[in-house]
C-alpha cells in the first residue's frame, strides 16, 4: 500500500496561519476520502525555521488484496489543496512515496 511523505519548511512566524491551513485541507480530504489518515509532524528547534511532513496513507488493509494505497487520484488532490498555503511556505514541498507492504519487497 502506497504512502506519501511529504516535506518542507514553514518559518515560524508564518506557523499558526500554515496549521490552520493544512488541517483544514486534512480534514477535508479525510471527508472525500473514506479511511485515509492524514497526519502532520513538526520539527521543531531550528529557528527561525521548522520543518513540516504531512503523511498519508490509507487506514485498514482491505480483505480483497488490492492495493488500497495512497493513488494518483488521491495525491493530485493533495497537491491541488496545497496550493492554497503555498505562500506560507518557506522553499517548496517534497513529495516521497513508500510503499508499506514489506513483506513484498524483493
Amino acid at each position: 500500500m502506497r504512502e506519501l511523505y511529504i516535506y518542507y519548511r514553514v518559518r515560524r512566524d508564518r506557523a499558526k496561519a500554515a496549521l490552520r491551513a493544512v488541517r483544514a485541507l486534512q480534514q477535508s480530504l479525510r471527508a472525500t476520502h473514506p479511511g485515509l489518515v492524514a497526519r502532520l509532524l513538526r520539527r521543531d528547534g531550528e529557528a527561525p525555521l521548522q520543518t513540516w511532513m504531512e503523511t498519508y496513507a490509507i487506514g485498514t488493509a482491505p480483505r480483497d488484496g488490492a492495493d488500497h494505497g495512497v493513488d494518483a487520484a488521491l495525491e493530485a488532490a493533495i497537491e491541488a489543496g496545497a496550493t492554497s498555503f503555498a505562500v506560507l511556505l518557506d522553499g517548496p514541498r517534497h513529495v516521497e512515496a513508500f510503499d508499506a507492504d514489506a513483506e513484498r519487497a524483493t
